[in-house]
C-alpha cells in the first residue's frame, strides 16, 4: 500500500500532532505529494493513507521526514521522526544537526565538513533530506542577535593580497562565472569538494591574522551559500538550505553584513519558489534588517524584490508593488557595482527586471510581466539561466493573454536554452508553464510541446 511497511501498531503520536496542527487527512497527504514530488520522489498518496499511517503504516525510505516537515510547516515549529511516532531511519545525523545554527562556529565547522564529506562520498546515508521551513525561524533569531550585539564594522572592503585568502577568493570568481554560465548543476560537486577538502582545514589552522582570519570566514560563508545556491539549481532542496544555514553562521564570524543580507535573500528565494512564501517574505525582512546599514544599494535592491516575490505568491499586489518600489529606489542610489561589495556586483536593473517579471506574472498582470520578460531574455545572452527563466515567464505571459501559439514557441525556445543549462530552477519554471496549460491539451500543438518536453520536465 503505497510502499508502505509492516504493520506496527496504532501511532498515537501522530494523531494527536495531526489534531494539534489543524490539517485535514486529505491537506496532509496532498502536502507530503508536493514535497516529495519537488525532490523527484513520486508518491500519491491520499486520505487514506493518512489513515493508515495512524492505524500504525509507517512509510519507508525518507517519506516520514516530508511527513514530519509538512506537520512542521502547520505548527511552526521542527519535528522529529519520534514526535510523530515513527522509527529513525540508519542514516548520518548530519541530516538534523546542520538545519542548527551553531552557538559555537567549531562546531559549525565539523558540521559544515561532516555535512559536506557525507554529501560527496556517503550520499545514500543523506538521502532525500527534506526542506524544513519551519527549521529557519531559529536561524534567523540567532542570526539578528547577533547583528545586535556585533560592534565590528559592516562588512569587509578588501582582500588580502597574497596567501591563501587571495586564492580562495580567485576559486570563488571562476566557480560564480561557471554558475552564471552554465548552471549550479556543473559546478555543485566542485564546489563542495573545494569547501570540505581546501577552505575548511585552512580555518582550523592556528595562527592565522584576525584580518585574513575573518576573510577567510567569510570566503567559507561564501562558498557555503554558493553549496547551498548549486544545490537548488539540482533540485536538492533540503540540502540547499542546511548549506545556507551553515553559511549564515559563518557569516557572522566573519562580520559581512552585505553577504549575510544575501544569504538571506537566498533563503527566501528558496522559501517561497517552495511553496512558503510567507517564509520568504520573512526571510527577506531579516535581510533587509541587516542590510540597512552595510552601505550596499544593491544588497538591498535584491532583498526588496525578494519581498516582492513573497507578497506576489500571496497575492497581495499593493505590497508587492511597494516592495518592487522600494526595490527600483534601492537600485537608483547606488552609484555602480565597483562602489560596491564584491557579493552584489552582479547585481542590475536586468536582475531587477527578471525578478519583477515573475512578481506580475503571478498577480497575473500578463502585460507587464511580457514587457520585463522580454526585456530580460533579450539582456541575457551570457547568462543562460536567466535568460532560460525569463524565457519560461515570457511563455506564461503570452499564455495569459491567450496567445497559444507564441507561448509555445516562447516555451519551445526555453527548452532548446535548457540544453545547456544545468538548472532544476529552470526546469521548473518551465513545469510552471506547462502546469498552465492544462485547458489547451488537446491542441496539437501543445500535444508536441508535451512529448519534445518530457524527456526534459519528466511526465506532466
Amino acid at each position: 500500500m503505497d510502499g508502505d511497511g509492516a504493520l506496527l501498531g496504532g501511532n498515537t503520536a501522530l494523531a494527536v500532532v495531526l489534531a494539534e496542527s489543524g490539517c485535514s487527512h486529505g491537506a496532509l497527504a496532498n502536502r507530503v505529494n508536493e514535497l516529495t514530488g519537488r525532490q523527484g520522489i513520486v508518491t500519491r498518496y491520499d486520505k487514506a493513507s493518512v489513515t493508515r499511517w495512524i492505524q500504525g503504516m509507517q512509510p519507508r525510505g525518507q517519506v516520514p521526514e516530508f511527513i514530519a516537515a509538512a506537520l512542521g510547516e502547520r505548527l511552526g515549529r521542527s519535528l522529529s521522526l519520534s514526535e510523530i511516532g515513527f522509527l529513525e531511519e540508519l542514516r548520518s545525523p548530519v541530516a538534523t544537526r546542520s538545519l542548527a545554527y551553531g552557538e559555537e562556529v567549531g562546531e559549525t565547522l565539523r558540521t559544515l565538513a561532516e555535512l559536506s564529506s557525507t554529501d560527496l562520498s556517503r550520499r545514500q546515508a543523506l538521502g532525500a533530506v527534506p526542506f524544513v521551513a519551519a527549521a529557519l525561524v531559529d536561524p534567523q533569531r540567532r542570526w539578528l542577535l547577533w547583528l545586535l550585539e556585533d560592534d565590528q564594522a559592516t562588512h569587509l572592503t578588501a582582500v588580502t593580497s597574497g596567501g591563501p585568502v587571495e586564492r580562495v577568493y580567485a576559486m570563488i570568481a571562476m566557480f560564480d562565472e561557471m554558475d552564471n554560465r552554465f548552471g549550479g548543476g556543473q559546478v555543485r560537486t566542485s564546489v563542495v569538494h573545494y569547501l570540505s577538502a581546501e577552505v575548511v582545514p585552512l580555518l582550523h589552522r592556528s595562527g592565522t591574522m584576525e584580518n585574513q582570519r575573518r576573510e577567510l570566514f567569510t570566503a567559507a560563508a561564501k562558498l557555503s551559500a554558493m553549496a547551498g545556491w548549486s544545490s537548488y539549481d539540482s533540485a536538492e532542496y533540503g540540502l540547499a538550505e542546511r548549506y545556507m544555514i551553515q553559511a549564515l553562521r559563518l557569516c557572522a564570524e566573519g562580520g559581512d553584513r552585505v553577504l549575510g543580507g544575501q544569504i538571506l535573500a537566498g533563503l527566501s528565494h528558496l522559501a517561497t519558489s517552495l511553496g512558503r512564501p510567507d517564509e520568504g517574505v520573512a526571510l527577506a525582512r531579516s535581510g533587509l534588517v541587516t542590510a540597512k546599514q552595510a552601505g550596499s544599494p544593491l544588497g538591498l535592491m535584491r532583498l526588496h524584490a525578494m519581498a516582492a516575490r513573497g507578497h506576489a505568491a500571496l497575492n497581495q499586489s499593493a505590497k508587492a508593488a511597494a516592495s518592487l518600489n522600494a526595490a527600483e529606489r534601492a537600485l537608483e542610489t547606488s552609484v555602480g557595482p565597483e562602489h560596491e561589495s564584491p557579493w552584489v556586483r552582479f547585481l542590475d536593473h536586468h536582475y531587477l527586471e527578471a525578478e519583477a517579471a515573475h512578481c506580475f506574472r503571478d498577480l497575473g498582470d500578463a502585460q507587464r510581466a511580457e514587457h520585463l520578460a522580454d526585456d530580460s531574455v533579450r539582456a541575457n545572452t551570457d547568462r543562460r539561466r536567466r535568460r532560460a527563466i525569463s524565457q519560461a515567464v515570457l511563455a506564461t505571459a503570452h499564455l495569459q493573454q491567450n496567445r497559444l501559439d507564441q507561448a509555445i514557441d516562447s516555451a519551445t525556445t526555453a527548452l532548446g536554452l535548457l540544453d545547456t543549462v544545468h538548472s532544476e530552477r529552470s526546469v521548473q519554471a518551465l513545469r510552471d508553464f506547462r502546469g498552465r496549460l492544462e485547458a489547451h491539451r488537446a491542441e496539437p500543438l501543445v500535444r508536441q510541446f508535451e512529448r519534445r518536453a518530457r524527456p526534459v520536465l519528466g511526465a506532466a
